[in-house]
């Protein structure tokens, strides 16, 4: 696909879809991870002076309607801050002239308020296409949508072009999955096995050692025939789990041995953590986390690999005393000289906690992409992408 490095942006009206959907809590945004990675891209454009327009979603606005909570001001305000020169918010764009001088920046208002945007509608797609000479994506964290700001501007817009985010996520993920080095190990975690059977279905059969956490992890514990007292799990997956412990053990690939976890009577932040073997859950135990003898097996498994696929945490992390696990992996991960590849909004707040993101390989900033792109489906933005840069 066509990069921005490719075209000459000197005096070009350059409209840049960015991923800057943030959490702010009380006008103050709490985490600038996004804003960062989408950073370079923007800076490269306004020093080889286009006039620059970027956009982006933020939160889950209703068509049509403005919401303060859903604006994209304070990041607008942060900008101005980071870059030391003003850089104004423009609110009505699609109707709008927008005169810019060469070099500059523009934010233009959260593209989730514009009637259209989701459902892909043509007429604003044009909207958006007739703003810019040039329209690059690189919101790599959206590009599983097909929305008017993401995929139906690159099919009017003149040229068109990835980021430089949106093509350091597709390298790193490129690594990962279609030239990894062996042995590669996956971590997946989370509460369903419903959300992500076909992530840990495609993993099966590509990874030396699969290892799993939460009410994941539960499914496959229940699969192996062990009592997992009153912990989440998901009955109707019980097969499909049986199924993918059969396939990796077919290519002579694992799942570790799970010997000791942690439990707790009830979901509280306050409840008591008790250590446990996996042969000494009651029927009114719940498993939180990983024992420690099942965390230094893990650890050791993380030790030898040389390429490490990372989404989610091991186990309820958000409280202090079932965050061992996911802390104790962090840290393995991070120590580890495998490259690692991070992504998932709870993979990447445990790593935060625990402050290991610079020492990660890649930190992706997408969730939802990242999980389909693993799974191996075609993204919306890549096609179009790729169509138009032919």
């Amino acid at each position: 696909m066509n990069r921005i490095s490719d075209f000459d942006l000197k005096d070009k009206k350059v409209l840049i879809r960015a991923d800057l959907n943030v959490p702010i809590r009380s006008g103050t945004i709490s985490s600038e991870n996004r804003i960062q990675a989408s950073l370079p891209t923007i800076l490269y454009a306004m020093k080889e002076g286009a006039k620059v327009m970027v956009t982006s979603h933020l939160g889950r606005p209703d068509e049509g309607h403005f919401s303060s909570e859903d604006s994209l001001e304070p990041v607008a305000k942060y900008l101005s801050k980071h870059l030391n020169q003003t850089v104004p918010l423009i609110k009505n764009w699609t109707s709008e002239v927008i005169n810019l001088d060469s070099g500059s920046l523009v934010v233009l208002e959260n593209c989730r308020f514009n009637i259209g945007e989701k459902e892909n509608d043509p007429i604003l797609s044009k909207q958006y296409a007739a703003l810019a000479d040039i329209f690059v994506m690189d919101a790599f964290g959206t590009a599983h949508r097909k929305q008017a700001s993401t995929y139906g501007v690159a099919e009017y817009c003149n040229q068109v072009c990835a980021g430089k985010l949106f093509l350091s996520e597709l390298e790193a993920l490129n690594k990962v999955l279609l030239k990894p080095k062996v042995p590669m190990l996956a971590i997946v975690g989370g509460s369903k096995v419903s959300t992500k059977l076909s992530i840990l279905d495609t993993l099966s059969d590509r990874v030396d050692q699969l290892i799993l956490g939460g009410g994941i992890a539960n499914t496959f514990l229940k699969a192996q025939g062990f009592n997992i007292g009153k912990s989440l799990y998901e009955q109707d997956f019980i097969p499909s789990a049986k199924a993918i412990i059969k396939k990796l053990e077919n290519r002579g690939a694992s799942l570790p041995i799970i010997t000791d976890v942690i439990c707790g009577k009830k979901f509280d932040e306050n409840e008591l953590a008790v250590m446990k073997s996996i042969r000494e859950i009651e029927p009114d135990d719940m498993i939180f986390d990983l024992g420690t003898v099942s965390m230094n097996t893990i650890t050791e498994k993380i030790k030898t690999a040389k390429t490490i696929l990372w989404n989610g945490p091991i186990g309820v992390f958000e409280f202090k005393q079932f965050s061992k696990g996911t802390e104790l992996l962090a840290h393995a991960v991070a120590n580890s000289p495998a490259f690692s590849l991070a992504g998932g909004g709870d993979t990447i707040a445990a790593i935060e906690a625990f402050g290991m993101e610079k020492n990660i390989s890649y930190v992706s900033t997408a969730g939802g992409a990242f999980l389909e792109f693993v799974e191996g489906k075609k993204l919306p933005a890549i096609e179009i992408l790729e169509k138009r840069s032919k």
